[in-house]
């Protein structure tokens, strides 16, 4: 077993490869885009939004296998079919033989983001798994911030190409370290043999809790209104703002943002709770957002570069206190069945966010109108939404205290 710093580092680095294979491809886009004869300006988002669209897949495969076949198999799986998937889009000739390679990507590394969780369940408890997840998120919080730099700087010395290939020579390594080093945290006494009926009685429960259903929704909506601008933030920052090679930094800059939320967000959390917290961060970025849109119309879509950063700095952070509040709300009556649960709000949430999210970037149309309107309207509907769920919960309080 490897120590605790040898543990939180596997962990974080293998929880990190989404962030990394999403965001170190931003700066190489338009370069793609030429290459691959794309003719829609806004075409090569979707080297992004695929990515999503294997997660989506990968969770529905993964999830409910972790604990049947243990965990090591799936990251071996996983890791190997991230590589195929790189491999596909590196020597790809054509624009769908490259998403097709994208989508693989996207489904392999479900698996790491799936199972990574359940190893620190398995390995360490109370105080010891939150010191864990704590040294875990600052990992991870960096990875999106670097990530666009890494890509922009192999593009200076070398061609698209070869950022996938430097996603082969990360994970390769990445796999022998966890096959050498870490042990199988699942035993096969503790596995549970697949069974397609029970998977599907735990789906009909977790799907008929409406807390769940709701918290999934909201989170779904957040997440939409978030990847309509991670699918277009290269072109408003790169190209709108003709920032060109600078677009990593201001790119960082609006990732800690979001990173900085989440370690505050675990002290507000403890005097706030997760419910006002979240209902507070969602009014923050509807009213800044309808705020932001008037300005943005009398600009005619191009408000200055630094009122569009603080907008988004401060849009985000409250995004950022957001994502940890609503799966934790979404997961708190799951009981015992966490792991389907999981699964399944992940799926949902993914299902609403992908085809809205692609909708929002696709509409790019050099202002960032699309963008502050896609929050204006989601977290609105959010908010509503939110406060029917809680309503729900109310009712059933009530109801279960009558008894």
């Amino acid at each position: 077993m490897p120590g605790l710093v040898e543990f939180v580092a596997l962990v974080a680095l293998l929880s990190s490869l989404m962030a990394l294979a999403i965001d170190a491809m931003l700066p190489a886009l338009p370069v793609i885009g030429h290459d691959l004869h794309v003719a829609n300006a806004n075409s090569p988002q979707l080297v992004i939004s695929t990515v999503f669209l294997g997660m989506l897949v990968g969770q529905i495969l993964f999830g409910p296998l972790s604990d049947s076949v243990g965990r090591k198999p799936l990251i071996y799986w996983g890791l190997g079919l991230f590589m195929v998937g790189s491999l596909v889009s590196m020597f790809a000739q054509s624009f769908e033989m490259m998403l097709f390679g994208r989508l693989l990507q996207g489904i392999g590394v479900a698996a790491p983001r799936v199972v990574t969780m359940a190893l620190v369940r398995d390995c360490y408890s109370g105080r010891e798994m939150a010191q864990i997840m704590s040294f875990t998120m600052i990992v991870f919080i960096m990875v999106p911030a670097i990530a666009p730099s890494l890509g922009q700087g192999i593009l200076w010395f070398l061609d698209w190409r070869a950022i996938f290939g430097a996603f082969i020579l990360l994970s390769a390594p990445m796999l022998i370290w966890f096959w050498l080093r870490m042990p199988e945290t699942w035993p096969a006494e503790k596995r549970r043999p697949f069974a397609w009926h029970e998977q599907w009685e735990a789906t009909k429960i977790v799907c008929s809790n409406r807390l769940v259903m709701g918290y999934s929704i909201v989170t779904g909506l957040v997440f939409a209104a978030f990847l309509g601008y991670l699918n277009s933030v290269q072109q408003i920052l790169q190209e709108q703002y003709g920032l060109g090679e600078q677009f990593p930094l201001y790119f960082a800059a609006l990732a800690l943002s979001i990173g900085g939320a989440s370690v505050v967000n675990a002290k507000l959390v403890m005097q706030l709770g997760m419910r006002l917290l979240s209902a507070r961060a969602l009014q923050v970025v509807s009213a800044l957002s309808a705020v932001f849109l008037v300005i943005v119309l009398m600009q005619h879509g191009q408000p200055p570069l630094w009122l569009f950063m603080a907008y988004c700095l401060i849009a985000f952070f409250s995004v950022g206190l957001l994502f940890g509040n609503l799966n934790a709300l979404a997961m708190e009556t799951i009981g015992n069945y966490a792991g389907i649960g999981a699964s399944i709000i992940g799926v949902v949430s993914s299902a609403i966010a992908i085809p809205i999210g692609v909708v929002i970037g696709q509409a790019y149309n050099r202002t960032v109108i699309p963008i502050v309107l896609g929050f204006l309207v989601l977290t609105i509907l959010a908010l509503f939404l939110q406060r029917w769920t809680e309503r729900q919960r109310s009712k059933t309080l009530e109801t279960a205290n009558q008894f």
